[in-house]
């Protein structure tokens, strides 16, 4: 949930006034200082960055929206953390476990509590946009209007070529030959149509009427293994092979065959979960004996 996350980077600004103490000793002794104070202005622009996204919304800065330069600023200071951590180890002490050790944890996540807690209903006081984001912290866009939506993908992935005439949905049973279905015979099928909310990592939300082909309608009904879902691109996501019915391919959005950008000529629809479970432009999926829960939480490729 996006509050744990907004009390965590809360709760390195209320360690600020102790940190400094340490910081202005060390910058006393006679040695190099520049990757530690990269590293702190790292931190503040992503702290800082963070803080405006979930408040004024999702602004451009520079041409880059806030967003994303509160998670690059992020990503940037994971290795210069690694570093500072090996380069000045800390034995663990018997004082580090004491009683008086776990007081001030627990008033330092408090008062990050707090801080969370006052910073959110000044939000909603003042009318400002963060007010209106989801739970998961990201702001509607395009909802009913699908050509509003961002067309967004895996860093690693770009928007391919398919045409829907060549293509082909290969499908995995196990004892069974690979199915293979035009996008004609895909599109004969009987559809479902079914109304669901995208949540993009991005930081974006919308709402869109979605239709295609339940996967149970592929795969049959299933209890053990995965399904695996493969995008053209390679991207691949795993579900547990009950979520069948709940899963679509779709093929429309709207009323309106998907475009190139959003995932056409077939996407899946995965409720309840996060962009990145929604595969684009798929191409193969497979009921499999490897456990769904045996993949990377965040996709790697």
């Amino acid at each position: 949930m996006s509050w744990v996350h907004g009390v965590l980077g809360l709760g390195i600004l209320v360690l600020a006034p102790w940190k400094s103490v340490i910081v202005r000793r060390g910058l006393r002794r006679r040695r190099r200082h520049a990757v530690a104070l990269v590293f702190a202005i790292v931190v503040a622009v992503s702290l800082v960055a963070g803080i405006v996204h979930a408040t004024l919304g999702p602004l451009q800065v520079a041409g880059f929206n806030v967003l994303a330069v509160h998670v690059a600023a992020a990503v940037a200071a994971v290795p210069l953390a690694l570093r500072h951590v090996v380069r000045r180890r800390q034995r663990v002490r018997a004082t580090d476990l004491s009683r008086r050790t776990a007081l001030r944890a627990i008033a330092v996540a408090g008062t990050a509590a707090l801080a969370y807690a006052a910073l959110e209903s000044a939000t909603s006081l003042a009318g400002l946009a963060g007010a209106r984001r989801r739970a998961t912290g990201s702001y509607e866009l395009g909802s009913g209007q699908p050509a509003l939506m961002p067309v967004t993908q895996w860093f690693t992935d770009d928007v391919p070529t398919i045409d829907p005439a060549a293509y082909e949905l290969q499908v995995g049973r196990p004892g069974e030959r690979t199915l293979r279905i035009s996008h004609d015979d895909l599109l004969a099928m009987t559809s479902t149509t079914r109304s669901a909310v995208l949540d993009c990592t991005g930081g974006w939300w919308a709402e869109q009427t979605w239709r295609g082909v339940q996967l149970d309608t592929l795969l049959g009904p299933h209890t053990s293994g995965s399904i695996a879902v493969r995008s053209v691109t390679g991207y691949t996501r795993r579900f547990p092979s009950e979520d069948a019915p709940t899963l679509l391919l779709a093929t429309h959005v709207g009323g309106i065959p998907l475009s190139p950008g959003h995932g056409g000529p077939v996407r899946l629809v995965a409720p309840g979960r996060r962009g990145f479970w929604w595969v684009k432009w798929v191409q193969h999926v497979s009921l499999e004996s490897r456990p769904w829960w045996s993949q990377s939480p965040f996709p790697l490729q």
